[in-house]
């Protein structure tokens, strides 16, 4: 493992296309549900426990070596949302586009060729992540990160609100992040043990829901 390979993996100028998602904070910002810093540290604190934990597990085990294409399934029955699914795999193919540049090898290859049209981002980044040397809480502190990075650079634009607090949102979470990415961890261990019903199906219906308003919307700053 280097701990270099896992900050080039984690850097948001990494081109893997997240830039371009709110994680669902736009639709919270109009819906009225942030507004300043306070109100965007409870929407990460949220989305963190829920689709951040489910997420985060899916990319340790595919980090381990678990079958991708029952993980993708898994993923798939784990994200309601037909437009949060087609944002996961528009999401998996950029990543996919961004790690064989990095960190080229025959195990992203072979997951390249069997999702054509692409796997969830979960199971690409696990797969990456083992590409580059990394292990599976690598993988789940990868996503457990953007999970509240996303949402707070976007707020950032959305409300122009101060990067300084928005900084300061992600450093008080940091605690949760690490718990987040040592249940997934344990989680994603059980999973190869047990089956992948081993692997959390933390939820957010309201996520959900104002997804697939967001994608209706005719004019909109990111694309989910």
């Amino acid at each position: 493992m280097t701990r270099s390979a896992l900050l080039v993996l984690a850097d948001g100028r990494f081109p893997a296309g997240g830039h371009a998602h709110s994680g669902g904070a736009e639709a919270a910002v109009k819906a009225g549900r942030i507004r300043d810093a306070a109100g965007l540290e409870a929407f990460c604190l949220g989305r963190l426990h829920t689709t951040g934990l489910t997420s985060a597990a899916l990319a340790a085990a595919a980090t381990l070596g678990a079958d991708p294409h029952a993980l993708d399934e898994a993923a798939d029955a784990r994200t309601p949302s037909p437009a949060l699914r087609a944002a996961s795999r528009r999401l998996g193919r950029q990543l996919m586009r961004a790690a064989r540049a990095a960190w080229p090898g025959p195990e992203l290859d072979r997951l390249a060729a069997a999702f054509p049209r692409g796997a969830h981002q979960p199971i690409v980044l696990g797969t990456t992540a083992r590409a580059a040397g990394l292990g599976p809480e690598d993988a789940a502190h990868c996503v457990a990160y953007e999970t509240v990075g996303g949402p707070a650079t976007a707020v950032v634009r959305l409300l122009g609100l101060d990067p300084f607090q928005a900084t300061g949102v992600l450093a008080r979470l940091a605690p949760e992040l690490d718990a987040v990415a040592a249940r997934a961890t344990e989680a994603a261990d059980a999973a190869l043990r047990e089956g992948l019903d081993a692997l959390p199906a933390a939820s957010a219906p309201l996520l959900d829901l104002t997804a697939e308003q967001h994608a209706s919307w005719p004019v909109r700053l990111f694309a989910s």
